[in-house]
């Protein structure tokens, strides 16, 4: 399969159709007859609004506790506000419930609360000017919150501020307490720190984040198909770039080809089409 680089989108989809011979038939009866499996799920999730496949996944996520603390906070983390939004408005219609009320009753905890906060999307948006001295307050502030009665500190600094900002806190309060700021998340909060753990990976390096998934997902005894898919679609209007660079830089190897050499099957040529090229 020929991959041809720089296409997104609708473009990308009707590529992808086209090398596997469906673009000019009914979508819906060729995808019945003609596909199944893996295949199948990514050419669906291809053809979908970009807020319904995430509500799909989003929900998913919720209903299984394996996977809430993962999926969940891959997506609330990562998408932009109108993303977040448009993607919330499909869940309530599609599911007739509030993501929120299903955060609550499905999740417990930090988790939980961090859920909560990034689902009302106020995290503030970056304005150009670093404001040190709310940088310093909140610094103190995180050197203070040293047990669970304070994770509300946590939870608001983490989910309110802008990314950029929040790096800088990371730094500085490195420099102050001579050890990252993660280190101070594990020995507080023990077995409920993965949750905050995966944000603070956002916020310092969105494209090396899901670098690391991919790679994980490439990584288990058969590849996370589900994993995999729903990356390299989410991503490819954005990041997707950023992605691979992370990744060949960390693992000495492309996505691309790691995908060639770990997936199998017809699900090959799909997803390296949504990766699109090789890194030389």
């Amino acid at each position: 399969m020929s991959v041809t680089s720089g296409k997104t989108g609708p473009s990308l989809t009707r590529e992808i159709l086209s090398h596997l011979g469906l673009a000019n038939k009914d979508l819906l009866q060729s995808l019945q007859a003609a596909l199944s499996g893996h295949l199948e799920r990514t050419v669906v999730a291809l053809l979908q609004p970009a807020a319904r496949f995430d509500a799909q996944e989003l929900r998913r996520a919720l209903q299984d506790s394996g996977s809430a603390e993962d999926v969940a906070m891959e997506i609330l983390a990562t998408r932009t506000p109108p993303q977040l939004q448009e993607c919330l408005a499909v869940y309530r219609h599609d599911f007739q419930v509030e993501a929120e009320e299903d955060i609550k009753s499905k999740t417990s905890g930090i988790l939980r609360d961090l859920l909560l906060a990034l689902a009302k999307g106020a995290r503030e948006s970056y304005c150009g000017i670093i404001d040190y001295n709310l940088a310093e307050q909140d610094v103190q502030a995180l050197e203070r919150a040293e047990g669970p009665s304070t994770k509300g500190t946590w939870v608001l600094i983490f989910t309110q501020r802008n990314p950029e900002h929040l790096v800088r806190v990371f730094r500085q309060y490195q420099r102050y307490m001579g050890h990252e700021l993660e280190k101070t998340v594990r020995n507080h909060f023990h077995g409920n720190a993965q949750a905050l753990l995966s944000l603070a990976s956002v916020i310092r390096n969105t494209p090396l984040y899901f670098a690391d998934k991919l790679h994980r997902a490439l990584q288990e005894t058969e590849p996370n198909y589900q994993v995999l898919m729903r990356i390299l679609i989410s991503r490819s209007e954005t990041d997707l770039l950023s992605i691979r660079a992370e990744f060949k830089k960390k693992f000495g190897k492309s996505l691309y080809s790691s995908l060639q050499d770990a997936v199998k099957g017809d699900c090959q040529s799909a997803l390296l089409a949504l990766c699109r090229a090789e890194d030389i």
